[in-house]
């Protein structure tokens, strides 16, 4: 078994022997704008795994696909130059990366146009009562005096006669 050190050395010059064959030995119309994104190879370097992304339409991405099948077996003979033991069996996968970019892309432009719309509704929004409801240590509240029940003096009469004693107003 191959160190991870070797292996990824291994794929970054399949990497590149993978995108100089297409450009320049693999000749089919089929083929369309391809990129490989990245290749990853197993521990003991016998399967290579290479992503590629196409510029264009579904059917352009699927005719592509088809020629990458076909000339797999050119590419898989043009990596005998690796100078490994073994020759690498080769796959190639389409990469999701630009899809799952291209929706993220859509969900934060939905997202930003919600965000507008919830700003503008609450720019004309007011309060239902007042702007901070909590009280704060050091302020004075004039209600606390009327809503006191120990400073009413409802209960034993009214007038002057609610400072003295009981006994002195008989």
């Amino acid at each position: 078994m191959a160190d991870a050190a070797r292996a990824r050395k291994i794929a970054e010059r399949i990497k590149a022997i993978v995108a100089e064959q297409l450009e320049y030995r693999v000749k089919d119309e089929r083929l369309g704008f391809v990129t490989v994104t990245d290749v990853r190879v197993t521990g003991d370097l016998q399967h290579a795994t290479v992503f590629y992304t196409v510029f264009g339409s579904d059917e352009e991405r699927a005719n592509t696909a088809k020629a990458l099948e076909s000339a797999k077996g050119k590419i898989r003979s043009a990596l005998g130059q690796l100078g490994i033991r073994l020759t690498p069996s080769i796959d190639f996968v389409a990469d999701a990366l630009p899809e799952g970019a291209a929706h993220l892309e859509d969900l934060l432009v939905a997202t930003k146009a919600r965000d507008e719309e919830i700003a503008k509704a609450a720019a004309g929004a007011v309060y239902a009562g007042e702007a901070d409801p909590y009280r704060k240590p050091g302020e004075s509240d004039d209600d606390e005096s009327e809503d006191d029940p120990e400073d009413s003096d409802d209960s034993e009469g009214s007038g002057d006669d609610a400072d003295e004693p009981a006994s002195e107003r008989e």
